[in-house]
């Protein structure tokens, strides 16, 4: 009917339909739906810990005169600025699932 996978990257569990939504049962629905709302009400908490490790990283790129550990550092900043992008774009869903 439906599952939820660990995204690792992101660190949230995300909704996989494995039926249509008008299959699924009334039930079934407002299961899925209220674990989606558990699952998105924690996005916020996650994106506040991701923006403070960016907040360390240029703190510690400031310092930094070794450009390969800059470059390091920039990438690190990279990839957990796209993070908090994609968990925004998934915050903004109600209810985004993707089916099989």
């Amino acid at each position: 009917m439906f599952t939820f996978y660990r995204d690792d990257r992101l660190q949230i569990d995300i909704p996989v339909l494995e039926l249509f939504w008008e299959d699924l049962s009334l039930d079934k629905q407002e299961e899925l739906l209220h674990r989606w709302e558990q699952i998105r009400s924690t996005i916020p908490d996650r994106i506040i810990e991701l923006e403070k490790i960016i907040m360390d990283k240029q703190f510690q790129l400031s310092d930094e005169e070794n450009f390969e550990n800059s470059c390091y550092l920039n990438s690190q900043i990279a990839e957990l600025a796209s993070i908090i992008n994609d968990l925004w774009l998934w915050y903004r869903k109600s209810l985004l699932i993707t089916s099989r």
